[in-house]
């Protein structure tokens, strides 16, 4: 035991006094701040507009698209195109054409946009869906109906949702902040799982091809010297996530202080650059301190579960290039967990989102994009459970690799070489 501390101790030293440590732990926060406020910030601040010209030579005078905060468009009355074609071009960043048809019908499909450079697809949109409603509006009064009566009769529902538990007790619902908290779970839990998974498979591929770890096991055990490293790393993974927090709140408590630009959210709306839902959700609906202790336990779950793995890889391979032959098969569950993940969020308590949530090489991602929903406490007990003897029975597996491939040297180790080592009995 005391060898044991004694390898966690120096591995854990050695990483959080690196350079690149001190570096990523302190810039991480401002990073994921500036990915939420730089982006709304920028869209809000922008002046800059494009200008959108229409020539409208057709009958239907009625055709007006409205001017928006990062589009202008402008009218052009008596102009002959063809004559003005490439000044117009020149003049405006894009030129509408809206021909001379006879029908509405005829219109849909006709009109023109030209310009110097390829149209964005947020003001190829926005100039469909005007000219859309537009046309709409010409069907119905083509037709006889009084557009102020449907105007009047426009409905703006808003849905008050409640949770009801086991005893009969309501909370308040909140999918846009259930949603966003999911996607953002089980992609932390992706991404911090290959991170530091990755950092444990280059610390013992290091040691291999320094030869340190000859010097190393002549005084401990290869599994001691392998669960020392795992759980060192994991260590470092807790005290970034400790900082972070720490200092993501006083990053934001210093940005509330100075900044001083107040974000209309309903002229971001109108721009076509409102918030995401999910980011404007109140989050107040969701139990937080649950949140955070079910993110801990499936992080370091499935950390411990794919680090064996991870280091194991590493002791059987010499250099990095090496190990992307095992990679790929003992992560294409993590991937595939992570490409379902929206999928699940869609339908949290379906049976599909059930087995990924208890099978133990997806569970870390899919359990997290599921809680915000609400999970049964059995559900997350079985998940939990099968989760840690799936770290027991992983980490079994990669001792016995790690025990023989640590000593191995200038041989490229296959698959069939792998199943040897696993087969070899004591």
């Amino acid at each position: 035991m005391n060898k044991l501390l004694l390898i966690i101790k120096r591995e854990y030293l050695s990483k959080v006094r690196k350079k690149s440590f001190i570096i990523m732990t302190l810039l991480t926060p401002l990073f994921m701040i500036g990915i939420f406020v730089v982006p709304t910030l920028l869209a809000y601040n922008n002046d800059e507009k494009s200008t959108v010209a229409i020539v409208n030579q057709s009958n239907f005078n009625e055709l007006e698209l409205v001017s928006t905060n990062s589009i202008d468009y402008k009218a052009l009355k008596q102009i002959n195109f063809e004559e003005n074609k490439s000044a117009l071009i020149d003049t405006y960043d894009f030129l509408i054409i809206i021909p001379n048809v006879d029908s509405l019908a005829e219109l849909e499909n006709s009109i023109k946009v030209y310009s110097k450079n390829q149209m964005s697809l947020s003001i190829k949109l926005n100039i469909e869906n005007q000219i859309d409603k537009q046309l709409t509006n010409l069907y119905l009064i083509k037709n006889g109906i009084d557009l102020e009566k449907i105007k009047d009769s426009e409905s703006n529902t808003k849905l008050q949702t409640f949770v009801v538990d086991e005893d009969g007790e309501n909370t308040a619902g909140n999918s846009e902040a259930s949603f966003g908290t999911g996607l953002m779970g089980g992609f932390l839990i992706y991404i911090f799982i290959f991170m530091y998974g990755t950092m444990v498979m280059r610390s013992v591929i290091e040691e291999k091809t320094n030869r340190i770890v000859e010097i190393i096991i002549s005084s401990v055990k290869p599994f001691e010297l392998m669960l020392g490293k795992i759980i060192s790393v994991a260590l470092v993974g807790l005290s970034q996530f400790a900082l972070w927090i720490i200092l993501g709140l006083l990053f934001l408590l210093i940005a509330n202080g100075f900044l001083s630009t107040e974000i209309d959210i309903a002229n971001l709306s109108e721009s076509g650059n409102a918030l995401p839902s999910e980011l404007s959700g109140s989050l107040t609906s969701l139990p937080i301190k649950s949140l955070l202790i079910t993110f801990l336990i499936y992080f370091l779950g499935g950390y411990l579960l794919y680090g064996s793995l991870f280091a194991a890889i590493g002791s059987a391979s010499d250099q990095e290039t090496d190990s992307q032959q095992f990679i790929v098969p003992i992560t294409i569950p993590l991937i595939l967990s992570f490409i379902l993940v929206q999928v699940v969020i869609d339908n949290p308590h379906s049976g599909m989102a059930y087995w990924l949530s208890m099978i133990p090489f997806t569970s870390p991602i899919i359990m997290i994009a599921r809680i915000p929903f609400g999970v049964p406490i059995h559900e997350l007990i079985l998940s939990i459970t099968l989760l840690i003897l799936g770290f027991l029975f992983t980490t079994w597996l990669a001792a016995k690799i790690y025990r023989v491939g640590i000593l191995m040297y200038g041989k490229k180790i296959s698959y069939k070489e792998l199943w040897k080592w696993l087969s070899y009995k004591d």
